[in-house]
């Protein structure tokens, strides 16, 4: 058992007799060096994955201006010092060269200290937003003497290298373990999405007699079903607004929900609500914008709603509906029509759906279907709320062991 004393970091509590504390200032020193002309360096950002570099293939944007722009060298700490309380990772270990935004602060480490280990310890410390209190102004921000004057652990070199050395290796391990369990919850949605198309165009009757349907997307369905217009099946609704209704949001997932049954943060309220419409419970709902993504589901809320949102109603199954909306979303069926110049977007107002062609089965048909991807669905989201919960223990394991070894509750194996 190591002999243990007082840190006086409330945070840390307590630390080997043999570690001092010091403050920031003493162990690290900003730097900014300004890229006045973009030469084509790799763009980095902190992200919950720490600096990586900005995959433009993927989506990622371009910055507009250069004006700013700071070089980043490997080896050195990224910190986001502002937005403290929000943002989801405040720190980072550069490992390539290259270039970021002028609002985040690179430190590079005086000599006796471990970038590695004092990257471990700010992870430690930004897990828990243990310094939050000290952050001054409504963005919840640090100045660097503000940082400076922040006491932290200074364990003897040697050691520090040791427990970086250490905690790579074993979150390191966490990570493979937390990438397989995210694979396979990818796979199971994939499935989700695959069975509720399948069954939408197919069927439950594996032996049914199938015909052309005259739709590329669908291709061949049941040779009893119809093939109808959403004109002639749809009503759009133009509903009133009351007093005491509350916003309503339909979401990427499908749920169409009152906002306040989710999160109020990060949406922007109208000053205005020109054009608000009221929804009921059971309300059919398409998202104008975000109907590409799965933004299509029912209403479990009363409430009032922007008029990007469509609300429809149907003699036909609802959910069946809904099923098959969402079905050309997930095969990206909406962006293929798209007609517009907005990436990844696609204008789904009542005029589109209306002319829209539906596979129509007999309304007990429409019931069988929607029972049995609802059966399927809740089968599934069980193994993938059991997933999830398997992340979250990894994750909370990680964080424990960070903890432990960069505070010295646990002695790192010698380098």
């Amino acid at each position: 058992m190591r002999e243990m004393k007082d840190s006086g970091i409330a945070w840390v509590t307590t630390i080997p007799k043999n570690w001092d504390t010091i403050a920031n200032k003493y162990i690290m020193k900003k730097i900014k060096h300004i890229n006045p002309v973009y030469g084509g360096e790799d763009i980095l950002s902190l992200t919950v994955n720490g600096v990586i570099v900005r995959d433009l293939d993927a989506g990622g944007k371009m910055p507009t201006s250069f004006d700013g722009y700071q070089f980043l060298y490997p080896g050195n700490l990224l910190m986001c010092l502002f937005d403290y309380d929000v943002t989801p990772r405040c720190i980072g270990l550069i490992k390539n060269k290259g270039i970021t935004s002028p609002a985040y602060s690179q430190f590079v480490m005086k000599e006796g200290f471990s970038a590695e280990y004092y990257y471990y310890y700010y992870l430690m410390v930004d897990h828990t937003k243990a310094i939050l209190h000290l952050a001054k102004n409504l963005r919840h921000s640090f100045t660097e003497d503000q940082l400076g004057t922040i006491s932290v652990p200074v364990p003897p070199l040697k050691e520090q290298y040791a427990i970086a050395t250490f905690l790579d290796e074993k979150c390191g391990e966490i990570s493979k373990v937390e990438a397989d369990v995210q694979k396979q919850i990818e796979t199971l949605e994939q499935y989700k999405r695959s069975m509720i198309t399948q069954y939408v165009t197919k069927g439950v009757d594996s032996n049914v007699n199938l015909r052309d349907s005259g739709i590329q997307w669908i291709g061949k369905m049941p040779s009893h079903w119809e093939i109808i217009r959403g004109k002639y099946i749809l009503k759009y609704m133009q509903k009133p607004v009351r007093d005491d209704d509350g916003v309503i949001t339909c979401f990427r997932d499908g749920e169409v929900t009152l906002r306040s049954n989710r999160r109020e943060d990060g949406f922007t309220m109208s000053d205005k609500e020109i054009g608000y419409q009221g929804i009921d419970v059971g309300d059919l709902v398409v998202h104008g914008m975000d109907g590409f993504a799965g933004s299509i589901g029912i209403s479990d809320s009363r409430g009032k709603a922007s008029p990007v949102l469509n609300v429809l109603d149907t003699e036909q199954n609802k959910r069946y509906i809904m099923y098959y909306l969402r079905s050309m979303a997930y095969s990206d069926v909406f962006l293929a029509l798209a007609t517009g110049i907005r990436v990844r977007s696609c204008d789904l107002r009542w005029n589109k759906l209306a002319e829209l062609s539906y596979p129509i089965p007999p309304l007990e048909e429409q019931q069988a279907i929607v029972d049995h991807i609802d059966s399927v669905i809740i089968k599934t989201d069980a193994v993938i709320a059991d997933k999830k919960a398997q992340l979250e223990t990894l994750d909370e394991y990680k964080k424990s062991l960070i903890f432990e070894y960069v505070t010295g509750k646990k002695e790192a194996p010698a380098v």
